[in-house]
């Protein structure tokens, strides 16, 4: 900057001398001062890119914990709309923190991830309406699915987890239409079966990205939905609450972590090559 201040002081005292010509001058003065103006503007941008950076990095995931556990284990279930409110707040900052940590160069799947959480987090907000939350989490994996297969990474032990993850879902599912149809419930068989066969899809696609952090997210996801289906249609489970929310919270907030990653940066597990990137 101030070598900038210094040409320009001197081009000034060389055409009050008349050395050069005045459209000379002007033209160079406004070139000099242009050029320091925008290194100027490039290092305001840096400055708060990099507070923004340690914000999601540092003081985000920070918020999100105490947030989620004032939620869970501090408000009191009436009145309700204080509830709810208390619930969105762990998943709008974790929306917030995926976003600030999405890279400069941004791919179609950190819009479609991005784009996921959200959905969920109006499932989160429209549970109580099950048939119309169970949608919206539903759509929230169609988005994470096509997310998650554009970071493929192929890998035969990858491959071989749809069996594991076929008899589970197939498990569940029985155990889940056995009870709905001992409590006269038939009319959620059809939404709970599609739900559980998109959640496994998605799980099968969050293993198959080879990043450590999504598959933990995936099946996290997984687990959550285990227990609070197991919990209200099968048989109660002891603090299910606190569990359904602490691994719900967990998995949306490593989903999120992983917006970070690029498909030629992400941390794999196992061997495998990737059938976006070659490496």
């Amino acid at each position: 900057m101030w070598a900038h201040r210094y040409r320009l002081e001197t081009g000034r005292n060389a055409y009050k001398l008349g050395i050069i010509p005045p459209f000379l001058y002007s033209v160079t003065s406004f070139r000099l001062y242009n050029r320091a103006r925008m290194k100027t503007l490039a290092k305001l941008y840096m400055l708060r890119k990099r507070r923004s950076l340690a914000m999601a990095k540092y003081i985000l995931p920070i918020l999100i914990a105490v947030m989620g556990l004032i939620y869970i284990f501090a408000i009191p279930a009436e009145p309700e709309g204080i509830k709810l409110v208390f619930k969105l707040i762990p998943m709008a900052l974790i929306i917030t923190y995926g976003w600030l940590r999405m890279p400069k160069q941004r791919k179609p799947w950190h819009w479609i991830l991005l784009a996921g959480l959200f959905v969920c987090s109006i499932g989160d907000g429209t549970i109580r309406w099950f048939v119309i939350g169970l949608s919206a989490f539903l759509i929230g994996h169609l988005f994470y699915i096509p997310a998650f297969f554009s970071r493929f990474r192929f890998s035969p032990l990858r491959l071989a987890t749809i069996l594991p993850i076929g008899v589970y879902s197939a498990f569940m599912g029985s155990r889940l239409v056995e009870a709905l149809l001992e409590d006269g419930r038939s009319e959620l068989i059809a939404p709970v079966m599609a739900y559980i066969i998109v959640i496994s899809l998605m799980a099968w696609s969050a293993i198959m990205t080879g990043n450590g952090t999504v598959i933990a997210g995936g099946l996290l996801f997984v687990l959550s939905d285990s227990i609070l289906s197991w919990n209200m249609f099968v048989s109660e489970i002891a603090y299910s609450h606190a569990l359904i929310m602490l691994t719900y919270y967990s998995a949306q907030f490593l989903i999120a972590t992983s917006l970070r990653e690029s498909n030629d940066q992400v941390p794999s597990i196992g061997k495998g090559r990737s059938n976006v990137y070659p490496t």
